[in-house]
């Protein structure tokens, strides 16, 4: 693995702002030796700045937007999955309170923002799994809303949470120096590099796929579709902005803003859009599996 990038994080970091850069950068910051175009945001007193305004902005609108689907669910007595749907609200919530803090550059002190990362990249996989669980709950395969069902969802997510939280924690902290960020090996993680960029990326295809056969398999319908797939485009165009649009916007505004802001915004629209199709496929007029299938 030595001769490959696998692991590596200097080009991620160069050229996005994610909050595993965080944790690997020697200030605590977005701003290491990976180099590339810094954010120069908004100067405050004592050599401190506020880096991203436009995506914490966002994030206070994405919470905003995020409290309304999940009251709005709460109204939605017979959807399949509503208690379900209400927990991927709610990871998704503290994401975006935790980004706030970590890609928004908020200024704090680095132990303050080494805590917000590890909280911010457990719940991104903790989240992302929770929402596979969904789909999988589409199938009845257990009583969706039942202690049993959501005691899975929520210790399953946890064990997540805690292992993925360590580990992010342990390579900011340096508490047993397993995970020290080294410049000289391209600040190297593989534990972070699986769970925080391949991991969510499996649980989201993963619950494409098991919706798109729900959808076009057991339901017979083609209009959810629509919106589920139209949640990966949103979702794939917030990564594309990020990871490769993000120098050439931070460049050509002389660091105003980066592809952090559209990643914010498309994730955010991604989000509403799942909702939407959540609740597409939970109406009472879709027909039963012993019907003939059509539009009703």
């Amino acid at each position: 693995m030595g001769s490959t990038n696998f692991g590596n994080f200097d080009a991620f970091c160069r050229d996005s702002t994610l909050p595993v850069c965080n944790v690997l950068s020697e200030t605590h910051t977005q701003r290491g030796g990976w180099g590339g175009c810094d954010l120069q945001g908004i100067p405050l007193s004592g050599d401190r700045y506020l880096g991203n305004l436009g995506s914490i902005l966002l994030c206070g609108i994405a919470i905003a937007v995020s409290i309304l689907l999940l009251l709005r669910s709460e109204r939605k007595k017979a959807a399949v999955g509503r208690r379900e749907m209400q927990l991927f609200l709610i990871g998704y919530i503290i994401i975006e309170i935790c980004e706030i803090f970590t890609v928004g550059e908020f200024p704090l002190s680095a132990t303050v923002r080494i805590a917000f990362t590890g909280i911010h990249i457990g719940m991104i996989i903790a989240t992302t799994w929770i929402l596979l669980l969904n789909a999988i709950v589409g199938y009845q395969i257990l009583d969706d809303g039942t202690p049993l069902s959501l005691g899975l969802m929520l210790i399953s997510g946890a064990v997540l949470f805690i292992g993925t939280g360590y580990i992010t924690l342990d390579t900011g902290y340096h508490w047993t120096n397993e995970f020290v960020p080294d410049p000289n090996n391209h600040y190297r993680n593989i534990a972070l590099y699986v769970l925080y960029q391949l991991a969510p990326l499996v649980f989201l295809v993963a619950f494409y796929v098991l919706e798109a056969i729900l959808v076009l398999r057991i339901l017979g319908e083609i209009r959810p579709m629509i919106y589920l797939t139209g949640a990966a485009v949103l979702f794939a165009l917030g990564q594309i902005f990020n990871y490769v649009i993000s120098p050439y916007i931070c460049n050509g505004t002389a660091g105003r803003i980066d592809g952090a802001l559209f990643e914010t915004l498309f994730t955010l629209l991604a989000v509403v859009t799942i909702w939407i199709f959540w609740s597409s496929i939970t109406e009472d007029d879709w027909p039963i599996a012993s019907q003939p299938t059509g539009y009703p």
